[in-house]
């Protein structure tokens, strides 16, 4: 087979989907994932749908491009995996942490780090951020890691096959930022960049024949111990009804005497 003009890491992380109701668990130390509903991180999906879009503009110019999923977590990342692949890549990694064991942002960056300079893609896209512990940290370390150059919160990417760059239009508070960068580079999705594609059953199917390879964390040889501990997770304090007034004067009244804002 010959080598793709393109070759692109898409890392995606598998989290409690985001229309489940949260819960701390009894210990107060993390949510509560028993019987909980997981799925793909949103960010993530926006990166491999990008990376797939990406795939089918080069290839519609008579370009070979490659895209490979990866992920770090337990066995049942694979699921997650599996929907990447549904939604058009063409490969997977599964970086097997063990059951019990939650790698932090670091410890995902120097994973990834060795994934890269085994598989040696042009650019590798990332969510973000995790909806789960919202750190969004782990691009922004591998690309220090790789010294490579990087964007985040990408609304919008381009990429340049010819002259080897990107063009990425990314959110920032004032407004739009547009930076040009060459490749190989690191860019994380923002939700905007796209809405990912529903994954058809037929592609699901196809999904579980396209290759899914396993490698141990404790063959990559690497320090992934953790930096920081969480001593308590709590639930924000619940908010009270609302009361009705009948005019102008009676809420301002309580608004300064019971809420006391004025």
């Amino acid at each position: 087979m010959s080598a793709p003009n393109v070759r692109v890491l898409v890392a995606v992380k598998r989290v409690v989907d985001y229309a489940a109701k949260i819960r701390v668990n009894s210990a107060g130390t993390a949510v509560e994932t028993a019987g909980v509903k997981f799925s793909i991180n949103p960010f993530d999906e926006n990166s491999t749908e990008a990376a797939v879009q990406l795939k089918e503009k080069l290839e519609k110019e008579k370009k070979k491009v490659e895209v490979i999923a990866v992920s770090c977590g337990p066995n049942k990342a694979q699921e997650t995996l599996r929907v990447a692949l549904a939604m058009g890549a063409d490969r997977a990694i599964h970086v097997d942490v063990g059951e019990k064991e939650e790698l932090q942002p670091l410890a995902v960056a120097k994973v990834l780090k060795k994934i890269v300079e085994d598989e040696k893609p042009d650019l590798v896209l990332l969510g973000k951020q995790a909806i789960d512990d919202d750190s969004s940290q782990t691009g922004p370390m591998l690309a220090g890691l790789l010294n490579w150059p990087q964007a985040s919160f990408a609304s919008k990417i381009e990429l340049a096959e010819a002259d080897k760059t990107i063009t990425v239009t990314r959110e920032i508070d004032g407004g739009l930022e547009t930076i040009k960068a060459p490749l190989p580079a690191i860019v994380t999705s923002d939700l905007r960049l796209n809405t990912p594609r529903y994954t058809s059953l037929p592609n699901i199917m196809k999904a579980k024949k396209k290759p899914l390879k396993v490698i141990k964390l404790a063959d990559l040889g690497l320090d992934t111990k953790a930096r920081f501990e969480v001593l308590k997770v709590s639930e924000p304090a619940k908010r009270s009804g609302g009361k009705i007034v009948e005019s102008v004067d009676e809420l301002l009244d309580k608004l300064k005497n019971e809420a006391k804002v004025l």
